[in-house]
């Protein structure tokens, strides 16, 4: 076969991959479609959204039809669960648009121009809220923005409190002050400065609670997240927020206002610790980014990539979570015991000391993968 064959041979090839590109994409829009009459279907039904056991046929359907036709089973599994996402994402956002839980109503998003309160805010205009933000940030166009919260209206139905923890103490003591009817909330990380001023607010007659969606604002589906609600001495606050994540796959608990902090020190104070502790070792190493690189491991890449992201996060806000949290030394205090620790049982050369702290983690590990995720389809023996 000559040089111009070959070329010939490879364009056909390309052509012919980008028809199957093409209609891999059609067919994805079309399964798309047919998620939004299936939500419509289960919304009249008053069905959950998310099905584990329907996850699990579909994606050992697919494993096996793979396996027919040659194809890698975990690459058409993997492709699966995107488009499983996507289909989720979708029936959640179209379910509270249909629901429709603001319409005629108005909300104030108190803090709406950083990354939170602008998750917020569309999450609310998504229900058919008309969604005011107030914000020192410079404001968008065809957006009714307030640089200062104290010159928006206070008679609207919803306010929510996305500033910085410092500042939100005193927006509520604030509203307190003002008096309004609207169910209030604040979606802070940490809640030992808040709590005082909660308090005074709910004891001033305001309709107020505590909540904190445990994810970050890239969020879009919001099935298998947490949002904790904290009754602040209003119980219909409580039921009042909670109902705006109704249409939604979120779990919503209820937490202590006063134990939530000692939970997060963990949840979030730890985990926070335990990256940045990573990248301050590797950039204090003494060796170049580049020759790590070279023979990163998978355990190393993994986490790489969760380090990476806690490094491009606002470094106030995560110095807050750990400076504010009057809790915040019972996570960094269990750290340094953990890295002590296994320092003395390398150096001892303890290697049965050494066994039963992984064999304890693992358990530990185990039974806590079980509770969070009983039913996940992910989780199935394949």
């Amino acid at each position: 076969m000559t040089s111009e064959q070959r070329q010939a041979q490879l364009k056909a090839l390309r052509d012919r991959l980008d028809v199957v590109d093409a209609d891999l994409v059609a067919l994805a829009a079309e399964r798309q479609r047919i998620v939004s009459e299936i939500g419509r279907v289960k919304q009249g039904d008053g069905r959950q959204v998310r099905d584990f056991r329907r996850e699990r046929e579909v994606l050992e359907h697919v494993r096996r039809r793979a396996k027919q036709l040659d194809l890698d089973p975990d690459l058409a599994e993997d492709l699966l669960k995107r488009l499983i996402e996507a289909s989720l994402t979708r029936q959640e956002q179209e379910r509270g648009r249909l629901a429709a839980r603001g319409d005629g109503r108005r909300a104030l998003v108190i803090g709406g121009g950083g990354l939170m309160g602008r998750w917020l805010a569309g999450f609310l205009d998504n229900q058919g809220f008309s969604v005011a933000v107030a914000d020192p940030s410079p404001a968008p166009e065809d957006q009714d923005w307030y640089a200062d919260w104290t010159e928006a209206p206070l008679d609207v139905e919803l306010i929510a409190i996305a500033a910085p923890i410092r500042i939100s103490a005193g927006i509520i003591d604030g509203l307190a002050d003002r008096g309004t009817d609207a169910l209030v909330f604040d979606i802070g990380s940490i809640k030992t400065p808040l709590i005082k001023p909660l308090r005074r607010a709910a004891a001033a007659g305001l309709n107020i609670c505590s909540v904190h969606p445990m994810f970050g604002p890239d969020t879009r589906l919001l099935s298998g997240r947490h949002v904790l609600l904290m009754d602040v001495g209003c119980a219909q606050a409580v039921g009042d927020a909670a109902a705006l994540f109704t249409d939604t796959m979120a779990e919503v608990m209820a937490v202590e206002l006063e134990q939530h902090d000692r939970l997060i020190a963990l949840v979030l104070g730890l985990s926070h610790a335990v990256n940045i502790a990573f990248f301050t070792a590797l950039a204090g190493s003494g060796i170049k980014a580049e020759q790590l690189a070279g023979i990163s491991s998978t355990t190393f890449s993994r986490q790489l990539a969760i380090t990476r992201d806690v490094a491009a996060e606002n470094p106030d806000l995560y110095f807050e979570i750990q400076r504010l949290n009057q809790h915040g030394n019972l996570a960094r205090d269990a750290l340094l015991s953990a890295v002590t620790h296994l320092d003395q049982l390398v150096t001892s050369d303890n290697v049965e000391g050494f066994r039963s702290l992984m064999d304890t983690g693992r358990q530990y590990l185990e039974s806590l993968q079980e509770v969070i995720h009983p039913t996940d389809p992910r989780l199935a023996s394949k």
